[in-house]
């Protein structure tokens, strides 16, 4: 039986020098806790292994306040506790500012960048990502306004955010700095990436994606539909065999793409963060992970 290759804890971010974790975490439902509370999570989140944090200035919005919370919280945290920032590789994003749905002017992402490093409370971040492709923006304004916060040292790096292949080729065009990730909706419930040419080209551009909802918006654990029923029933399978969560089982599959996707914990309990990490003991033969593909399109493969 031909066996895929084990999954490694870490990785390289796309064409930079940066190694990240093999998986990340999530903080869109990080805010609304104490300084204290909110510390104690992010340790235990670095004691997993993990130190990929994916964040961004929209995360907390409730539909009418919040807007900045969770890096609000994050810079507090850092600031407390200073031995943390030099344990983990930050990523953040931006581009959606209520009531506008997406902006990536430049003036808008000049000022959506300074005002996260303002609430981190740092001079620079490592990722920062666009995170929804602004139709009315051209994307030669906003290449030229992410080089200029890499040159002027404000972001590390540059990703994306559920834009298209053809957005993604036309932002590049005008890039000069390569785009290092995509982060697109990817889980055993959402296959559209790897059928569609989204991860092809993230192999081909040496884009890291990164996978949110990698657990299919909960509908993994509590499977909703008949295709829903059929994936998890495969998962389950692999997981006994590998005495392992179905969670982390489908964590793994995802991983186990050769595009190496990272995905997204979106729990901020930190013994469902601790489970996740066994998806690292899964090891995927080739007819067991089709067998998960062909639950989750439906029919058979041609």
């Amino acid at each position: 039986m031909s066996i895929l290759p084990k999954i490694t804890a870490t990785r390289q971010l796309g064409q930079s020098d940066i190694t990240i974790s093999s998986m990340a975490w999530g903080m869109w439902r990080f805010a609304g806790r104490d300084v204290s509370e909110a510390t104690q999570l992010i340790h235990a989140v670095l004691d997993c292994g993990i130190t990929l944090f994916d964040t961004a200035d929209i995360y907390g919005f409730s539909g009418v306040d919040g807007f900045g919370d969770a890096e609000d919280l994050l810079g507090e945290v850092l600031a407390k506790d200073k031995s943390l920032r030099s344990r983990m590789t930050l990523a953040s994003k931006g581009g959606i500012m209520p009531p506008l749905p997406y902006d990536s002017s430049a003036a808008y992402l000049d000022k959506a960048i300074d005002a996260t490093l303002s609430r981190l409370g740092s001079d620079t971040i490592e990722l920062w990502q666009i995170h929804r492709p602004d139709i009315l923006a051209h994307p030669q304004e906003t290449a030229r306004a992410l080089e200029d916060a890499v040159q002027k040292g404000k972001i590390g790096h540059i990703g994306v955010s559920n834009f298209t292949q053809s957005q993604i080729v036309a932002l590049n065009h005008f890039l000069d700095q390569p785009i290092v990730s995509t982060q697109p909706e990817i889980s055993a419930l959402r296959i559209d990436p790897m059928e569609n040419g989204e991860l092809d080209q993230a192999m081909v551009m040496d884009m890291t994606p990164l996978a949110w909802s990698p657990l299919g918006g909960g509908r993994i654990a509590s499977p909703d539909d008949e295709r829903a029923h059929a994936v998890v029933k495969e998962l389950d399978r692999i997981a006994e065999a590998f005495n392992v969560s179905r969670e982390a089982t489908a964590y793994s599959w995802i991983m186990a793409h050769p595009s190496r996707p990272i995905p997204i914990i979106g729990s901020q309990r930190a013994e469902r963060i601790a489970d996740a990490m066994d998806a690292m003991a899964v090891q995927w033969s080739r007819q067991d992970w089709y067998a998960v593909l062909v639950a989750a399109r439906g029919e058979a493969l041609p």
